[in-house]
C-alpha cells in the first residue's frame, strides 16, 4: 500500500483523533460550567413560615413550609403517629382527623390552613384517662383486626355522630365508605358506630 493512498482506516483515524482531543481539552471547562449552572438553577422550595396548630387542646408553634400537609405535621413534627399514612391520596381514610369537629383527610389538608382551628387526633379523644365512647364501642364490638385503619375509622365515626346523621345500617355504611378496612371488619365497625350513637 502506497503512503499516499487514501483508505477508510486513515479517514476514521483522521476524524476521530481531533474529536477525542477536543473533548479531552474541554472536559474540565464543561465540568466547571456544569457546577456553576447547578448552583444558579438549583430549585429552591418555599421558605418555612411560623404556624401555630392547636392539637388536642395544646398549642404547638411550628416553623414549616407552606406545602406541609397536616398529616406530616402531626406525625413528623409533633410525634402524633396515631394518625396513619395510608394511600397519601385521600382514598383510604387512614389519616382521618377532626378539624373543628368535622372529619377531614389530613393527607389532603395543608397544615397552615388549620391555624386558628382545633385539631383532634385519635390521641385526643380519651379524656381524663377514660376512653371516648366510640373507642370503647370499637373494643366492645371487636371492630378491628390489624388496627391500622382504626384511628381513622374512629375519628370518622365521631365526626359522623357530630353531623347528626341517620344511624340506620345502610346510612352508616354509606357515611363511613371513605374509610377502607382491608381486613374486612365492616359489619363490626357498623355495629360499633351504631352502638356509640345509641342506635343499637
Amino acid at each position: 500500500m502506497q503512503s499516499g493512498t487514501f483508505t477508510r482506516r486513515r479517514f476514521v483515524v483522521g476524524v476521530a483523533l481531533p474529536a477525542v482531543a477536543f473533548g479531552v481539552g474541554l472536559r474540565p471547562r464543561l465540568a466547571d460550567a456544569r457546577t456553576v449552572v447547578a448552583v444558579v438553577v438549583a430549585p429552591r422550595g418555599p421558605q418555612p413560615v411560623a404556624v401555630t396548630l392547636a392539637v388536642n387542646g395544646t398549642s404547638h408553634p411550628l416553623m414549616i413550609e407552606p406545602r406541609v400537609t397536616l398529616l406530616d405535621a402531626l406525625r413528623e413534627r409533633l410525634g402524633l403517629t396515631g394518625t396513619k399514612k395510608g394511600c397519601d391520596q385521600g382514598q383510604c381514610g387512614a389519616c382521618t382527623v377532626l378539624v373543628d369537629g368535622r372529619r377531614v383527610n389530613s393527607c389532603l389538608t395543608l397544615a397552615i390552613a388549620c391555624e386558628g382551628k382545633h385539631v383532634t387526633t385519635i390521641e385526643g379523644l380519651a379524656q381524663n384517662g377514660a376512653l371516648h365512647p366510640m373507642q370503647q364501642a370499637f373494643i366492645d364490638a371487636d371492630a378491628f383486626q390489624c388496627g391500622y385503619c382504626t384511628p381513622g375509622q374512629i375519628c370518622s365515626a365521631v365526626g359522623l355522630l357530630n353531623e347528626k346523621r341517620s344511624l340506620d345500617e345502610d346510612s352508616v355504611r354509606e357515611q363511613m365508605s371513605g374509610n377502607i378496612c382491608r381486613c374486612g371488619a365492616y359489619p363490626h365497625i357498623v355495629a360499633a358506630v351504631r352502638a356509640a350513637g345509641g342506635a343499637a
